[in-house]
């Protein structure tokens, strides 16, 4: 077999023979279309399937795309409420693919993008009850007892926020392809107005309905959340603040939200808008609220620099498949949209005065 970009394919199936049940046989490699940070890919055999994940292809950052992390959280949630795929085996030797990497279950499902399919979630009421499935589903995860699922060491929530400003804007300097006043205008506000954390808890960092597969005949019934790539203990309002910036409120100005970064079927008849996410979210973990705010503020900030590394891939054509075809410079508009949160605030230390 020929090796397929990022997989070496005689090493990974040789992995597949020692270390995946049923995995000695000739494997094919489908590129799976989504996600623009980990490569993941559909393995198919004899009328099996699994998925593999590794880290993108070029120049990674510090303490990005751990799969070893990823594979641990993975694992530890299996016997929790939260629905995650199976992990199957990790491979932490660079030798075998350049990168580590892990296999888990393929767990097919509808994975919202840009659009609804045809079909899907036809009535307000159904989209009513994906959105509260999604708010439910993020609700169990930060009520897991990360002591007790063997995470106590996964992170250090204290200080989280802090770190995560000071995190992202060293990542910001290893990853910047120009100079972005906006985003220094970011770090700024950001610390001048960090909120109180409540109690810490399992931290997805990419929480998103575009990061979970929906039941087909069921849009309430969430099978799988993937890539947690950037999970740790932190901040819960962290993942509240990160979804809502995905969200798209029937009065927002659509050329305002970043490249990418907002799903335009939510300004569909019964989809919650942002504010009933928030109340929806506060009603049932019994979380304060009041600086949502700043966490979405905090989210866009992150998303700039997280596409500006990915734009910085594309530009030294270190990216695979047909999503990155018309990639453009996203961190503009999202740290300006970001601003405009900010300046919009209730909190003082948001705005700019």
């Amino acid at each position: 077999m020929i090796d397929v970009p990022g997989v070496k394919y005689d090493n990974v199936a040789k992995f597949f023979r020692d270390n995946v049940p049923g995995g000695d046989c000739e494997l094919g490699f489908e590129l799976i279309a989504g996600g623009k940070s980990n490569v993941t890919y559909l393995v198919r055999s004899d009328g099996q399937e699994w998925v593999l994940r590794r880290p993108p292809l070029g120049h990674v950052l510090p303490t990005a795309h751990d799969m070893t992390r990823e594979y641990r959280v993975l694992t530890a949630l299996r016997e929790s409420p939260v629905p995650v795929p199976r992990t199957i085996a990790l491979c932490d030797d660079d030798s075998v693919n350049d990168r580590p990497f892990y296999v888990m279950e393929y767990t097919p499902g509808v994975v919202l993008s840009n659009e609804l399919p045809d079909g899907f979630a036809t009535t307000p009421a159904e989209r009513r009850a994906m959105c509260e499935a999604m708010v439910d589903t993020l609700v169990k995860l930060h009520a897991v007892d990360y002591e007790r699922a063997g995470l106590g060491d996964f992170g250090r929530p204290e200080g989280y926020l802090e770190r995560q400003v000071r995190r992202w804007s060293q990542q910001w300097e290893r990853s910047k392809t120009a100079e972005l006043p906006e985003i220094e205008d970011l770090i700024a506000r950001l610390n001048r107005a960090l909120p109180q954390s409540p109690p810490p808890t399992i931290v997805h960092g990419d929480y998103r309905l575009g990061n979970m597969a929906l039941d087909p005949n069921d849009p309430s019934r969430v099978i799988a959340v993937f890539d947690w790539e950037m999970s740790t203990l932190g901040d819960p309002l962290a993942d509240l603040g990160y979804c809502l910036i995905y969200w798209t409120d029937p009065d927002d100005d659509l050329s305002t939200t970043g490249i990418g970064a907002a799903s335009p079927f939510t300004t569909l008849e019964g989809f919650m808008n942002r504010k009933q996410i928030i109340e929806e979210y506060a009603a049932q973990s019994r979380r304060d609220v009041s600086a949502a705010d700043f966490y979405q503020v905090l989210a866009l900030y992150k998303l700039a620099i997280i596409s500006e590394g990915i734009y910085a891939r594309f530009t030294k054509g270190q990216t695979l498949g047909d999503d990155f075809k018309n990639t453009m410079r996203a961190a503009v508009p999202l740290a300006r949209r970001a601003l405009e949160i900010a300046n919009a605030s209730c909190d003082p230390k948001l705005r700019a005065e």
